[in-house]
């Protein structure tokens, strides 16, 4: 009789240690799931509005020295999402200023209104980027935490030390062999969380652009030295 009741208690408690591992576990992994899928809408929805933006005002800017002045100018510096083929494809650049309008009486005015009025969306845009970035950042140090956390309050040894010392008085229990023949050891390396995927490797971090009105001189005079540029091929999307 006092096997079987100890034999029971010994069944509860293993079940409850059990219950809280995998529970608390349970709940680490689906935050890193809910992670790497925010990552991925991040990448499809912001940072695709910023890609758009981007690739936008480097087919106007044309020339490889007028962007590199543009990206020391706004502050980017890097050359995020450039690739010298989108400057000579027309199918690239019919689809990337799809539905983009633009104002004024002349071809020349035009090309400056759309610089201008790019770059503005451009900042919003990036602005935005920057603030999920954040979130996710925060996301994946919350995540850490929580593993830390975890380990902590189930530490693979002590827990099969205890069940060793519980298991060394049952005649029935065949687990104390398993132990000592490393079987702890097989357990706390199949246990072992693995990090949360790493927002910086997925994501570039963008610096926050120059607010338009302290550059608006300078992003007109690169939008004149452009537009002789594009006399021979650069079509304007349609006056609105």
């Amino acid at each position: 009789m006092t096997s079987d009741i100890s034999q029971f208690l010994n069944f509860e408690i293993k079940k409850e240690l059990a219950d809280r591992y995998f529970g608390f576990r349970k709940l680490i992994e689906h935050d890193k799931a809910a992670l790497e899928k925010d990552i991925y809408h991040c990448n499809r929805t912001v940072g695709q509005r910023v890609v758009y933006d981007l690739n936008r005002i480097y087919i106007m800017l044309q020339d490889e020295e007028l962007i590199r002045r543009f990206l020391e100018l706004t502050g980017l510096e890097e050359k995020f999402y450039y690739d010298p083929y989108i400057l000579t494809s027309p199918t690239l650049r019919l689809r990337i200023f799809a539905g983009v309008k633009t104002h004024g009486l002349t071809a020349a005015g035009r090309f400056k209104h759309l610089l201008m009025q790019i770059y503005e969306q451009l900042s919003l845009d990036v602005e935005n980027y920057r603030e999920k970035y954040a979130e996710l950042l925060d996301s994946q140090e919350t995540i850490e935490e929580e593993i830390k956390i975890f380990y902590r309050q189930n530490d693979i040894g002590t827990i099969m030390g205890f069940l060793r010392a519980m298991d060394a008085g049952d005649s029935s229990g065949n687990l104390e062999g398993g132990i000592d023949t490393g079987f702890s050891e097989y357990i706390d390396k199949k246990m072992r969380l693995q990090p949360p995927v790493q927002v910086r490797r997925e994501l570039p971090a963008m610096p926050p652009l120059v607010p338009l009105p302290q550059i608006k001189r300078e992003l007109k005079k690169l939008a004149e030295a452009a537009f002789p540029l594009h006399r021979q091929g650069f079509q304007l999307p349609p006056a609105g």
